[in-house]
C-alpha cells in the first residue's frame, strides 16, 4: 500500500493526505458539537461564521497574504461566486449542527454516504467526467437506497438529502472557482460574519445569548472557528490537487466514523429500514471503489 502511495506524483499524493485530514476530521467533529447542545443551533452557526473568520484571517496574517484577500475585491465575479458557495457552506453547518444535537448522528451518516455517490453524479453533468458502467450502478444503488428509505419511513430522509446536496455542490463550485483555498474560505466567512454578529449582539443584548453563560462554552464556541476552518481548508487543498470524482472516493470515511459514533457512543436507534438503505449504498460504493481501483491499476 505504502508503495502503491509513492507511485502517486507530488501533488497527487498532497491531495490524498489532505483529504484523509479532512475527511477524518469530519467524522469525529458530531461530538465537539454534542458539547454544544444546550445552545441553539442557529446561535452555534453564528459563532461558527464569526470565529471562523477571525481564526482564518490571522492565519492569512501570519502568512503574510492578506495582499491576495485585498486583491480579491478586484474582482467582484468571484466575489458573487463565493456569496453562493457561503450560502451553501452555511446551509450545511446549519443542517449538521441541528441533527446531531436532536439525536440524529445516523441521518447526517446518510447524508454523507450518499455524497460521494452524488459528487460521481455532478461530475459527469457539469464537469464531463464521464461514468462507466459500473459507476452508473453504483449511482443507481444510492438511488435506491433513498427510495428505500422513502418508502418504508413515508418521508425523504431531509437532513441526510440537503448535507449532501449542499456539500457536494460546495465541493463542486469550489473546484471551479479560481481563488485560493485560504482566500476564498475567508471571503466566504467574509461575507456571512456580518449577519452572523449582529444576531449574537442581539440575543446579547436580550439577554438570551449564551456567551458568558459557562467558560466552558465559551470555549468550545470560540474554538468552533478552528475546527470548522482547517478540515475546510484541507478539503479545498485535496480537491484543487484530485479530480472531483476521485474526492468522492475518499468521503465514505466520514459518515463511516459517524455511523459508529451515533450507534454506539449515543446509541442511536439503528432500524432495519437504515440497514437496508445503508446496505445499498455501501455496495454502490464498494463497486466504485472496486472500479477505482481497477482503473489505476490499468492504467
Amino acid at each position: 500500500m505504502i508503495n502503491s502511495f509513492q507511485s502517486y506524483n507530488p501533488e497527487t499524493r498532497a491531495g490524498i493526505e489532505y483529504a484523509l485530514l479532512a475527511y477524518i476530521s469530519w467524522g469525529f467533529l458530531p461530538i465537539y458539537w454534542k458539547f454544544l447542545n444546550t445552545v441553539p443551533a442557529l446561535e452555534v452557526l453564528t459563532h461558527r461564521m464569526v470565529w471562523s473568520m477571525f481564526f482564518l484571517l490571522g492565519l492569512l496574517a501570519v502568512q503574510k497574504r492578506l495582499g491576495e484577500f485585498r486583491e480579491l475585491f478586484r474582482s467582484p465575479k468571484h466575489i458573487l461566486m463565493l456569496l453562493g458557495t457561503a450560502i451553501l457552506l452555511g446551509g450545511n453547518w446549519f443542517v449538521f449542527i441541528y441533527a446531531v444535537n436532536t439525536n440524529q448522528v445516523i441521518e447526517t451518516s446518510l447524508g454523507y454516504f450518499i455524497n460521494p455517490l452524488l459528487v460521481i453524479l455532478l461530475s459527469a453533468v457539469f464537469l464531463k467526467e464521464r461514468l462507466n458502467t459500473w459507476q452508473c450502478i453504483a449511482v443507481g444503488l444510492a438511488f435506491l437506497g433513498v427510495l428505500n428509505f422513502l418508502w418504508n419511513f413515508g418521508s425523504l430522509p431531509w437532513i441526510a438529502l440537503s448535507l449532501a446536496l449542499t456539500f457536494s455542490f460546495y465541493g463542486l463550485f469550489r473546484k471551479v472557482i479560481p481563488v485560493k483555498p485560504l482566500v476564498g474560505l475567508l471571503m466566504e466567512t467574509a461575507l456571512l460574519a456580518p449577519l452572523a454578529a449582529v444576531l449574537i449582539v442581539v440575543w446579547e443584548v436580550d439577554g438570551s445569548g449564551s456567551i458568558g453563560t459557562e467558560w466552558s462554552t465559551d470555549i468550545l464556541l470560540i474554538g468552533s472557528g478552528m475546527v470548522t476552518s482547517l478540515p475546510l481548508l484541507w478539503f479545498t487543498n485535496a480537491g484543487k490537487r484530485l479530480r472531483y470524482s476521485t474526492m468522492g472516493f475518499f468521503h465514505y470515511i466520514t459518515p463511516s466514523i459517524q455511523l459508529g459514533i451515533g450507534v454506539y457512543l449515543y446509541n442511536e436507534s439503528f432500524t432495519s429500514t437504515h440497514a437496508v438503505t445503508f446496505a445499498l449504498i455501501w455496495t454502490g460504493l464498494a463497486i466504485f471503489s472496486f472500479n477505482s481501483l481497477q482503473a489505476k491499476s490499468v492504467s
